[in-house]
C-alpha cells in the first residue's frame, strides 16, 4: 500500500510577525507619515502586510523590512495596504449643506477668487462633489477664479481619481438629476461603473502630498477639506497638523474635519460651528 501524499499550500501559510518587527514597522509609519500605530495592531498589519508579503514573493516579515530599508518607495505601498481608503461622493453630506447654506452665498453675489483644498482626498470623489457643488451653485463659473486642488499621499488612489472611473456604490448620495448631468455610464453589467464628465475632472488639480512634508503651497485657502485622516495621528501629530492648517486658511476660512474626529482634545485657534467645521 502505497503513503498518503500531502501537499501544503504555502500561499495559505501566514508568517509570524515579532513583536520587534512591528516596532520598527510602526516607527518607521510613524517616522515617515505620522501614521500611529498602536500596540494592539498587530493582528491587523500582519493580515494586510501579508498579502503585501506574497505580490513580491517574501516569505517573512524580516525579509520585507529588509526590502523596505532597500526601496524606500515601498513605504507608500505600505500605507495603502494599512490604512482604509473608503469614500464615496457626498459622504457626510452635512458638510455640503453647511457650504452651499452658509459659507458660499457671499462669494456668488460677484465673481472672486475660491480656493479649496482636499487633503487626503483618496481616490477622488470628495474632490469632485466640491466640483460639481460649485457647478450648481455658480450660474457662469467662468467668471469665478475656483481652483480645487486635491492631494494624498497614495499613488495608487491618486491615479483612480485621474481615471475617474467609479462603481454605482459610490454614488448613493449623488441626486438622481446631478448623476444624469454629470456622470455616463461606462460599463452597463454590475458592478455599473460611471465616468465624471470631463469639465468637471478638469476643475480639480490632482498631486502627491505626504502631510508630513513641506507643503509646496503657499495658500490662502478659503475651504481645506481633511477629513477621516486625522484618525491615523496621533494628538501631538494632529495638533501640529490642524496648526499648519490655520497658517494657510484666509480670515473666516473653513477647515472640515471627519465625523468622528475631534479638535477638543488640543489647544488650537480655531473657532467651533458645528460638529467636524470650524472657522479662522
Amino acid at each position: 500500500m502505497q503513503p498518503e501524499l500531502f501537499f501544503v499550500n504555502t500561499e495559505l501559510l501566514v508568517p509570524n510577525l515579532t513583536s520587534d518587527q512591528f516596532d520598527k514597522i510602526r516607527a518607521l509609519l510613524y517616522r515617515l507619515c505620522g501614521i500611529n500605530l498602536v500596540p494592539g495592531k498587530e493582528g491587523l498589519v500582519k493580515t494586510r502586510l501579508t498579502k503585501r508579503l506574497r505580490v513580491l514573493g517574501l516569505k517573512s516579515f524580516e525579509g520585507y523590512l529588509k526590502h523596505l530599508e532597500a526601496n524606500p518607495s515601498e513605504i507608500t505601498t505600505m500605507v495603502d495596504f494599512l490604512t482604509t481608503n473608503k469614500t464615496s461622493f457626498f459622504r457626510e453630506i452635512h458638510h455640503f449643506d453647511y457650504l452651499r447654506d452658509s459659507f458660499l452665498p457671499p462669494y456668488k453675489e460677484k465673481p472672486c477668487r475660491i480656493r479649496f483644498w482636499s487633503a487626503g482626498c483618496s481616490s477622488g470623489e470628495e474632490a469632485y462633489s466640491v466640483a460639481i457643488l460649485f457647478k450648481e451653485e455658480f450660474s457662469d463659473l467662468r467668471r469665478w477664479d475656483i481652483r480645487i486642488l486635491a492631494t494624498d499621499i497614495s499613488t495608487r488612489m491618486l491615479q483612480k481619481a485621474r481615471d475617474a472611473v467609479f462603481e454605482e456604490d459610490c454614488l448613493q448620495e449623488v441626486p438622481g438629476l446631478w448623476r444624469q448631468k454629470y456622470f455616463l455610464c461606462c460599463q452597463n453589467k454590475e458592478p455599473r461603473r460611471y465616468g465624471i464628465r470631463d469639465d468637471i475632472k478638469a476643475m480639480v488639480r490632482l498631486a502627491r502630498l505626504n502631510l508630513m512634508d513641506e507643503w509646496p503651497m503657499r495658500g490662502p485657502f478659503d475651504v481645506i477639506m481633511c477629513r477621516n485622516v486625522m484618525i491615523y495621528f496621533d494628538k501631538p501629530t494632529q495638533e501640529k497638523l490642524v496648526g499648519r492648517f490655520w497658517d494657510l486658511l484666509a480670515p473666516g476660512g473653513l477647515l472640515l474635519v471627519g465625523h468622528s474626529e475631534s479638535l477638543t482634545t488640543f489647544p488650537h485657534k480655531f473657532h467651533y460651528a458645528q460638529p467636524a467645521v470650524y472657522v479662522k
